[in-house]
Order: structure tokens, then sequence, then C-alpha cells
């Protein structure tokens, strides 16, 4: 299996924060979720890969390539959108297609039309009056109407109602659907994660705390609801996460240590956004 993008030992130091070590492998025609509180190193690290900022130490490559021997073609493998519009404010759609066909050899208008069409976005009107999810569908419209190979989401589907998200979930699965090119996409809307990443990797306070696949990660943990008082010391050694509820407590187990458990203790399988939140509930006590 080849790889889109392979990350090795990027690290960043900021005065009050440092990225460490981040490491890890996007095989082709797979999404990845990037996950972690704010201020985890998210965006940084998105950052780093697209090249917005410089990596104090490490590298990555994207289809072979790497910025530093192949600068032009290496950004243009990469579609990248943010939680901001960079558009000039004073610009139309009309004024976005212009840009893009004079500045990305393979842009294909027809394709952006249609979009524009789909999503009933205005032509004349200046992009400062849009509203935030207008900006966001015009944002995805410049990206998939390129040929790319990586495409970077930093809370991109932010202010997106819940239909128009399952349609750009839609679009990002069919982006990836010729298994050449790959998604790494980072969100705090973890339920989209839940139906299209195939990898997740959890980042806590600039350290990599797993980079696993999500079938992987949810066979490792089970989810246990039952009473508290009803547990012995070993059992309870062995929650993680804790979180007390009207009836009794909710925490993670590994699935291994889960036949220390009495037998009145529920166990269910969990999503992406219980472990990853009863996991940073147990990282920081």
């Amino acid at each position: 299996m080849s790889n889109t993008l392979e990350v090795s030992g990027l690290t960043k130091q900021y005065r009050d924060f440092a990225l460490q070590d981040i490491s890890f492998v996007l095989p082709k025609g797979y999404i990845m979720g990037y996950v972690g509180q704010n201020g985890a190193g998210k965006t940084t690290t998105l950052s780093l890969i697209a090249h917005l900022i410089r990596a104090d130490v490490g590298l990555c490559t994207i289809d072979g390539m790497t910025y530093e021997k192949q600068p032009v073609q290496y950004r243009e493998a990469i579609g990248y959108i943010g939680d901001k519009d960079d558009f000039v404010p004073d610009f139309t759609v009309r004024d976005v297609r212009a840009v893009c066909r004079d500045f990305y050899p393979t842009f294909r208008a027809d394709e952006f039309d249609a979009l524009v069409r789909r999503w009933k976005l205005p032509e004349k009107k200046k992009i400062k009056s849009f509203s935030r999810g207008m900006k966001v569908k015009l944002m995805f419209a410049a990206v998939l109407c390129r040929d790319t190979s990586l495409l970077i989401l930093d809370e991109a589907t932010n202010g997106l109602d819940p239909v128009v998200r399952r349609e750009i979930l839609e679009l990002l699965q069919d982006y990836i659907s010729d298994g050449e090119r790959s998604i790494l996409f980072s969100t705090h809307i973890l339920s989209d994660l839940e139906q299209i990443a195939d990898y997740i990797f959890f980042l806590h306070n600039g350290k990599k705390v797993f980079c696993e696949t999500k079938e992987e990660l949810q066979e490792e943990y089970l989810l246990a609801k039952g009473s508290l008082p009803e547990l012995g010391a070993d059992a309870k050694k062995c929650l993680l996460g804790v979180r007390g509820t009207d009836v009794g407590f909710e925490a993670l187990i590994r699935t291994d240590d889960a036949a220390c458990l009495p037998k009145e203790c529920v166990l269910e399988k969990p999503t992406v956004d219980q472990i990853v939140v009863h996991l940073i509930q147990e990282m920081e006590g």
C-alpha cells in the first residue's frame, strides 16, 4: 500500500507550546481524522504539512515529494480549507473563478460552476456579504475542482447546517473514491469522523496519544456503565475517564480489562467521540 502523506518527527517550538515529534502515514484512498482539544496542536500540524509555517525539525512528503525539493508541485498537490476564508472581501464568485483559472492549471471551471449552482451561491454579490456557510461552500467548490492528492481540512465544516454537511461528507468520499487521493480532517464534530474516517490520530498537549484505524480503536475500548459502590478496588483502577451520571457512572475500559467488572455493569461499543472525551478526562485527571 502506497502513501499519500508521510510525516516524520514534526516538531515546532513556541514560547508557551511545543508540538513534539509527530509522525504518521496516511495511505492513498483513506481519510484520517485528526482530533484533540483546542490548543492541542492540530492547526499547527496541518499548517506545517501545508507549509504555511516552517517546522523546527521534521519532514513531510506528499506522493514522495518534499517541499524543499519540489515546492511548486508539493503545494499544488494540496487542497487546504481552514476555519477562516482567505477571500478578498470585495470579490465575487466570478472573481474567484477567474483567479482559480489563472493560478491553477488543473482548475475545472465547469465543475466549479456546477457546485456554485448546486449550492445556490450568488454570482454577483460580494463575498463580504456571504454567510459563514456560503463562504465554506465556495471554498470547497474552489478546491474540489482542482487536481490534488491531499485534502487538508481544519475545522472546515464549521457553520454548515446538517444537510449541507452531509452533502460535503458525500463529496469527500467521492474525492477519495479513485484510491489515489487522501484526506486529513481536523474537526470538533466527531460524528462526522464516525461516518467517514478510516484512521483516527489523537493529539494531546502537542504529543501523539495514538494513531489507529477506527475499527481497531473501537475494538480496543468498551464503554462501561454501572454503580461505583458495586466495584472493587481492582475494577476501579481499570476505569478511564470516570464521569458521574444520575444513575451511577460512565467510563471507558480496555476490552482486555472488561472481565474485572461485575456482571451488573453494562458494556457498550463506544463512539469515537466517547473514546476521545473519556481519554481527555483521564489524562487531565
